[in-house]
């Protein structure tokens, strides 16, 4: 079956297409719109599941070696001759590892470019993820855009983007990853601004356009790098070749740094790291459900994807892999100490959805790319639950998106409010759900990373932000379904002295209305997605519980993506040194980097726990307990301040009034950016203008007038000299000569006889004088 993956993308593009030309034209019915939309979704989703067992389990699995479909491949683009760098192990001798090569030199290839869907280990997940948890946000918007117009149009932009995602993450080669890259971008922009009369999401779109293009210009750097280094675009080649050079040792900046520089600035756009983050928060001005779908399951995430799928370029500049793990480290709790002030349920979860990519990060930097992409997984599930949750909650409010007007809505809508406690637990990291495991991971791997310097610190940093996580979804939790009722004209409470705004924490009064659950096309994704926050994590589920063994086989996440990872110590693919790389590569030598990575000495906190306990198993469950324990806390400070003492965080809101003012207005990135960048932008522009108007066109403007001047002198001249001069001097003439002339033409035949005969005596006489 997984020769028929070429299928799961083209479905949805058909949907699209469908609903996109012929739904206005037919005035196709919301039935027959959403039909095909979650028609071709759902057997998107039945191929990749199905294509994905018969590549891991059936009787001609693949696993763990990549497919790449040929039946409907071709060359995309001809591209020709290109010339090639060659890597260290192609040298003689071979370089010290972590030092400039200066023999490097170069060879020609043939770049062609082919339009070739491949599955592996990386892929099958996403695939799943963006069809599966994609097809519940279908379902869920048929009854969330209900009696809205335009509601074909939605579909189709829905479509085509799952169809742009699925080419990003099934893709054989950059290039087309860079197609899907941009695709998601432009549907991204299509379903921010689908209310486009409206001016914030309007302009909402464009911020979000254009700060991706920031990190675009990146991507694609780092793409033309690619192709220059390894001769080629196709995963497969470019992963084999890549093995073959030696780690850039931290301080060291060498080709795979700046290869990975460049796609990490790509992808801390599509992921919205910092400073790249500012377009997601504002991106809620879109439907929920496009909310849930583009910017917390899936687009988000591709980051996230192509650094796994380069985590061999990666690994192999230890500089970079601390990069990406402070900045990561850095936005999780950047964004978790602004989601505590906000209070628009949207952007609380939109700033939610950025610091756990800032987990994610994380744990790429720390060389736990296998976990990362666990966390994908399990933030698509609870994630998406509770922004569809929000989504359930503002219809069930009557379009009602501040928590500070809810409150008690538990009663109203039970079955929105027992799945939203599903995501919570599993965001908070409780055990069993699924956050948990993952979560917990990604700050074991910090502790104990032995790939960067600093990984206590990444871990300290990490558990504060995940305490942070706790809080603030508690509150929300709180404010939205627990307390007591503000809508309908209730009070919110007391209004404290140290607010920001009027509007923040005061009083409101609003038109009676009473919330109601939704309809079951919505509340049934829920559903689903809450099973999947709750039961999704037991696919990673850590050795600490398994007396340190990888149990499950290839249902167990790290086994089934191990292939894929390259490991620093052994040089090869796989923990174990299996010989994997000889299927995914087209050649074979020796890697030259298969001594372990260093960085120097540095303190490592989980060794140190270890050298007190002297068992891994003890102190993996040290950092387990410290895990569950952060987060009770925060759930803890989070009950107290928004259930048992809601004066407390007014009061604590007066008393951190400088901390509080910082964080409820986003520590002033966008104002910095829009005094830095955007003015300063609008003033280069103003300059571009006026030189363009006053210097430009003032030159051809000037030389337009030099040439109407010249040509008036021009005129004058010939009108009154050259013309004034030939008229003068014809005039001379006509008044002198025409008397003589008028004289001498009497009309009078013997006047001419006369002249005549005085003629010939002249000529006579003339003759005779000449003769003598």
């Amino acid at each position: 079956m997984f020769r028929y993956i070429w299928l799961v993308p083209l479905l949805p593009l058909a949907g699209a297409a469908i609903n996109g030309i012929f739904g206005r034209w037919f005035r196709f019915s919301e039935k027959l719109v959403g039909g095909i939309a979650v028609g071709t979704g759902a057997l998107a989703f039945l191929i990749s599941l199905t294509a994905v067992y018969s590549y891991g389990f059936g009787s001609e699995q693949q696993w763990p070696n990549p497919y790449v479909t040929t039946q409907t491949a071709f060359t995309w683009i001809p591209g020709g001759a290109v010339a090639q760098t060659l890597g260290y192990s192609q040298q003689t001798p071979e370089p010290i590892k972590g030092q400039p090569n200066t023999n490097q030199n170069s060879t020609g290839s043939l770049l062609n470019i082919a339009w070739s869907y491949q599955l592996d280990p990386l892929s099958a997940i996403f695939m799943l993820v963006v069809t599966g948890v994609g097809l519940c946000i279908f379902v869920f918007a048929t009854g969330y855009m209900h009696g809205e117009t335009g509601f074909y149009r939605f579909f189709a932009y829905m479509g085509l983007f799952m169809f742009s995602m699925l080419v990003l993450v099934m893709g054989s080669n950059f290039v087309m990853m860079f197609v899907g890259w941009e695709g998601v971008g432009l549907c991204s922009y299509l379903l921010i601004g689908y209310y486009f009369n409206k001016d914030e999401a309007a302009n909402a779109s464009r911020k979000a356009f254009i700060t991706n293009r920031v990190g675009d210009f990146g991507f694609i750097l780092a793409i033309f790098g690619i192709i220059a280094t390894f001769g080629t675009a196709q995963y497969t080649d470019v992963i084999s070749k890549a093995a073959g050079y030696p780690v850039e040792s931290l301080g060291t900046w060498g080709l795979m740094s700046w290869i990975a520089l460049g796609l990490m600035i790509g992808a801390c756009g599509k992921s919205a790291q910092f400073p790249l983050h500012v377009w997601l928060p504002d991106a809620m001005a879109g439907p929920t459900p496009v909310s849930a779908l583009i910017h917390a399951a899936t687009m988000v995430t591709a980051g996230l994807y192509m650094l796994t799928r380069t985590n061999v370029i990666f690994q192999h500049s230890q500089t970079m892999m601390l990069v990406v793990a402070l900045v990561g480290a850095f936005t999780a709790i950047f964004a978790a100490t602004i989601g505590i002030t906000q209070n628009d349920i949207k952007k609380v979860l939109a700033y939610s959805t950025v610091s756990q990519l800032g987990f994610m990060f994380l744990a790429c930097g720390v060389g736990a790319f296998i976990i990362g992409i666990f966390h994908v997984m399990t933030h698509a599930f609870f994630k998406a639950l509770m922004f569809l949750g929000s989504g359930s909650v503002i219809h069930g409010m009557h379009h009602e998106q501040d928590m500070r007007k809810m409150g008690g809505l538990k009663k109203y809508m039970p079955i929105t409010y027992l799945t939203f406690l599903a995501g919570w637990l599993a965001i908070c990291g409780i055990i069993p759900f699924s956050g948990f495991w993952s979560k917990d991971e990604i700050l074991w791997n910090a502790a104990s990373t032995t790939q960067i310097p600093l990984g206590w610190l990444v871990w300290l940093v990490g558990t504060i932000a995940a305490t942070c996580t706790a809080f603030y979804m508690t509150r929300l939790v709180a404010m939205t379904f627990w307390g007591k009722e503000r809508f309908a004209g209730h009070e919110h409470g007391k209004k404290h002295e140290g607010h920001a705004q009027k509007k923040e924490h005061g009083t409101h009064d609003h038109h009676a209305h009473t919330p109601h659950e939704s309809p079951k096309s919505m509340w049934v994704p829920l559903a689903v997605l809450a099973i999947l926050a709750t039961i999704g994590g037991f696919v990673g589920i850590s050795t600490a519980f398994t007396g340190g063994k990888q149990v499950g086989g290839r249902m167990n996440i790290v086994n089934w993506m191990e292939p894929i990872i390259w490991n620093p110590t052994t040089g090869s693919f796989g923990s174990h040194s299996r010989e994997f790389r000889d299927d995914l590569t087209t050649e074979s030598h020796e890697p030259a980097a298969a001594t372990e990575a260093t960085h120097g000495e540095s303190f490592n906190l989980a060794h140190a726990v270890d050298s007190k306990l002297g068992n891994e198993t003890a102190t993996e469950w040290v950092f387990i307990i410290i895990s569950l324990v952060v987060a009770g806390i925060g759930i803890a400070l989070g009950f107290l301040f928004y259930v048992k003492s809601p004066n407390l965080a007014d009061i604590w809101a007066t008393r951190l009034r400088p901390l509080y003012l910082a964080s409820y207005n986003k520590y002033w990135i966008d104002e910095f950016y829009g005094l830095a960048v955007t003015r300063r932008t609008m003033d280069l522009a103003r300059g571009v203008f006026t030189f363009d108007s006053e210097v430009v066109d003032g030159l051809v403007n000037g030389s337009a007038w030099t040439t109407r001047l010249m040509s008036k002198i021009t005129g004058i001249t010939d009108k009154y000299f050259v013309d004034g001069l030939v008229n003068t001097v014809a005039n001379f003439v006509v008044r002198l000569m025409s008397p003589i002339v008028r004289a001498a033409q009497t009309g009078f035949t013997q006047n001419y006889a006369l002249v005549m005969v005085i003629g010939l005596l002249v000529a006579v006489a003339f003759y005779l004088i000449k003769a003598f």
